[in-house]
């Protein structure tokens, strides 16, 4: 177990004081493991208190080259010298937009916001300007965000009717349930037949190419695509996590499905408050006022929006991510993990399985297939939070409840490390 030091339990003393739920709302342990991060290099980070952890979390996917990387630190300091902000279209702006475009098979164009929540509003918002239209189909368990719209059957209870949607957070108006359609994921059966019944209704589907740690199912994705392409709805990758991570060209490179629009941020922002909505010209064009016509522009504006060291910090990170063999090393690096965290449950009787790809990945205790949210509601969460607990009791720090995130920079000490925390951890989880 950490020690914590007597700064730190202020510190933690502080944050239950200043803080709804003692955090910033992205992470909340056991009040036994509770730490506050002080600082991070490479593969580690360590509290306040000095204790050091293996990081599988990589600030939610953004790190992949390591936290304080080189190339990144000195874009980033030339940047802030050179200024922080302008509300003004800028160089390092432009030069973001031009290697994102070249990357993302859909993106003729790209606006920049600065969050993943928000990049995903907007693409919905596009897809409503550009189709007239007011709905929106989504997958039951899929996270887009925070918005209204984003948050509708995130957690919802199995017991739900397809397509209606229920909020998964306080504070969202009732009407929104109504504009709001819900499909399971990998079942296309059942999304082909509420689309085919609403397809004069919706503006867009969007859809998480890999859901949390969901791949798809051979054909899903492209039979949504041209269900989609049928009615000339908008399709919507959210690419939050997937761009940059599972390919250089994001999931539509890796699983060859090309969507009408998508949203990308954590990676392409290089650790900094950045993300875009980018796709076709002709949807996009909502954004140019002297384009759109009258009640289809889209008023769009943030003091932030394509920041200048936030953009110096992307276009520092891409740059590595199109070095020889970075992908490869990549998938090696998770894929060792990913087998041996299979393997050690299998060793120990556990059933358990193991979902998503080599670069982001993790287990649901269940003997049966997980291909959707309601299959994994089936998998035993008791014994995941023992995992996730006992790892991070062994200083190993990953996503709770789900996700390992590999990095560039895990080293093979890393992976035995982490192995051996695997291997110490699971003969107690049946218990």
């Amino acid at each position: 177990m950490p020690k914590r030091t007597r700064l730190e339990q202020q510190l933690l003393e502080k944050a239950a004081r200043y803080l709804p739920g003692a955090s910033t709302g992205n992470t909340s342990y056991p009040d036994s493991l509770k730490f506050l991060a002080r600082e991070g290099r490479g593969s580690r980070i360590w509290d306040v208190s000095g204790n050091e952890y293996v990081d599988w979390l990589m600030g939610s996917g953004p790190m992949i080259l390591g936290h304080a990387h080189p190339a990144v630190n000195e874009a980033v300091i030339k940047a802030v010298e050179q200024g922080s902000t302008f509300f003004a279209t800028n160089e390092r702006a432009v030069l973001l937009a031009e290697t994102l475009s070249q990357a993302m098979p859909c993106a003729e164009k790209v606006r920049f916001t600065t969050s993943g929540t928000d990049a995903c509003f907007q693409a919905m918002r596009a897809a409503r300007a550009y189709r007239r239209r007011e709905k929106v189909l989504k997958f039951e368990g899929a996270f887009h965000g925070t918005s209204d719209y984003a948050l509708m059957s995130v957690t919802p209870a199995a017991g739900d009717e397809y397509p209606q949607a229920r909020p998964s957070s306080g504070g969202i108006p009732a009407a929104i349930q109504d504009l709001m359609l819900i499909a399971p994921f990998n079942d296309l059966d059942t999304t082909a037949a509420i689309i085919e019944a609403h397809h004069d209704e919706l503006a867009a589907v969007i859809v998480e190419p890999l859901q949390r740690v969901l791949a798809p199912q051979p054909g899903f994705l492209q039979g949504l695509r041209q269900l989609t392409a049928r009615h000339d709805i908008p399709l919507i990758f959210d690419e939050v996590v997937t761009g940059f991570r599972l390919a250089y060209g994001g999931a539509q490179e890796f699983y060859g499905v090309t969507p009408d629009l998508c949203a990308v941020g954590k990676i392409m922002g290089g650790g900094y408050a950045l993300a875009a909505v980018m796709g076709r010209a002709d949807i996009m064009s909502r954004y140019d006022q002297s384009q759109a016509a009258s009640g289809e522009y889209i008023n769009q504006i943030g003091t932030l929006n394509g920041n200048p060291i936030a953009c110096a910090a992307g276009l520092a990170t891409l740059s590595e991510l199109r070095k020889p063999g970075a992908y490869q090393r990549l998938r090696e690096t998770g894929g060792r993990v990913r087998q041996a965290l299979a393997d050690t449950c299998a060793r120990n009787g556990i059933s358990a399985q193991s979902c998503g790809e080599d670069t982001i990945f993790d287990v649901f205790f269940s003997d049966q297939p997980v291909t959707s949210y309601r299959d994994g509601l089936a998998a035993d969460a008791g014994m995941m939070s023992h995992l996730n607990a006992g790892l991070l009791e062994r200083g190993i720090l990953k996503a709770w409840p789900q996700k390992f995130y590999p990095s560039l920079v895990h080293t093979d000490e890393d992976v035995a490390r982490t192995i051996q925390a695997f291997e110490a951890v699971a003969p107690g989880l049946r218990g």
